[in-house]
């Protein structure tokens, strides 16, 4: 085997390289900033989210990869993914680096109000009709509090995600989760344009939809959005043709006001284009009510003093 001399005594080349890692720092916003980049998906958008440079996010990965001795990331010149290493550090560093900004948080108590961020991951619809509408009002009287609303309709899991919370649809959610409604009822709205209904008539029920052009809705997972209604006690529910496949809301309203066809949105969206007459509601009788929307976030972990003030804030809301 290889020997060297270091500071006039012999030693072997593998227990140096051991002496050396041992010596490496590892710095916990390093850890921070990994997740970071995973999290946004790349070192540009990472950059810019913390307002420094992509230089300064590539030296703090390739510190902690040193630091590590394994590879985290594996970069091309279009994207960056983790490593299967990467990918098991994530898994066990979400909730460890939520439960570190917790601790410091919850330091906050000593202080006439708390501060810090707290994150919520929101479908749009809930994001743009509740939950901005709540946030702008709570940031009013918590100034020291930071909102940070990621609009995303997919599911996940958003204690590995490093979310303090989430919004989702009715309250069929995990055990360990803890829900509470936010927002009234809710109910969709049919509506065309009175340039498609002139060109395509007017659906009288719910089955004549499988004769017009819908504005259909695919979600993340790949599934297509189906159509539910409501009348005397009778519930149909369809799955709507069409040539036009989108997948947010606010694209289902442009096209609907550009006549490509029928969407199906809820009442929030299409009031106030209902009231000025850019598009026609059809189908008002077989509204289907269905659950509110409901914030949901985990039972077992603490959460911190700013996510405590939101939490009785929305508590003392009258829906």
């Amino acid at each position: 085997m290889t020997q060297i001399r270091r500071e006039d005594k012999l030693i072997k080349t593998d227990q140096l390289n051991k002496q050396d890692f041992a010596m490496r720092p590892l710095r916990l916003d390093n850890l921070e900033i990994f997740e970071d980049v995973v999290r946004c998906g790349g070192f540009r958008a990472a950059a810019l989210g913390r307002g420094v440079s992509s230089s300064a996010i590539s030296q703090s990965i390739g510190g902690l990869e040193e630091a590590l001795g394994i590879r985290l990331l594996n970069r091309t010149t279009r994207s960056v993914a983790p490593t299967e290493a990467g990918e098991q550090l994530l898994r066990r560093l979400g909730p460890a680096l939520h439960d570190i900004r917790t601790a410091i948080d919850d330091l906050n108590q000593l202080r006439e109000r708390p501060s810090g961020t707290v994150r919520i991951n929101a479908p749009g619809p809930a994001a743009d009709h509740v939950l901005c509408p709540l946030a702008f009002e709570f940031m009013e009287m918590y100034p020291d509090v930071n909102i940070e609303i990621v609009s995303d309709a997919a599911i996940i899991d958003i204690v590995q995600q490093g979310f303090d919370a989430g919004v989702r649809f009715g309250n069929q959610l995990a055990q360990d989760m803890i829900a509470m409604p936010l927002g009234p009822a809710l109910q969709y709205a049919i509506v065309a344009s009175p340039d498609y209904l002139r060109r395509r008539g007017r659906p009288a029920s719910p089955h004549d939809l499988l004769q017009h052009d819908c504005i259909r809705r695919r979600f993340p997972g790949g599934t297509m959005a189906t159509w539910k209604f409501e009348k005397d006690g009778e519930e149909v529910e369809i799955t709507p043709n069409g040539r036009l496949t989108l997948s947010s809301a606010h694209q289902e309203r442009q096209a609907a006001l550009a006549g490509s066809g029928i969407a199906h949105l809820f009442d929030d969206y299409v009031r106030d284009d209902i009231e000025q007459g850019r598009t026609i509601e059809l189908l008002g009788g077989w509204k289907k009510k269905l659950p509110s929307w409901y914030l949901y976030y985990p039972s077992r972990r603490h959460a911190s003093a700013a996510m405590r003030a939101f939490l009785e804030y929305i508590r003392h809301q009258h829906w």
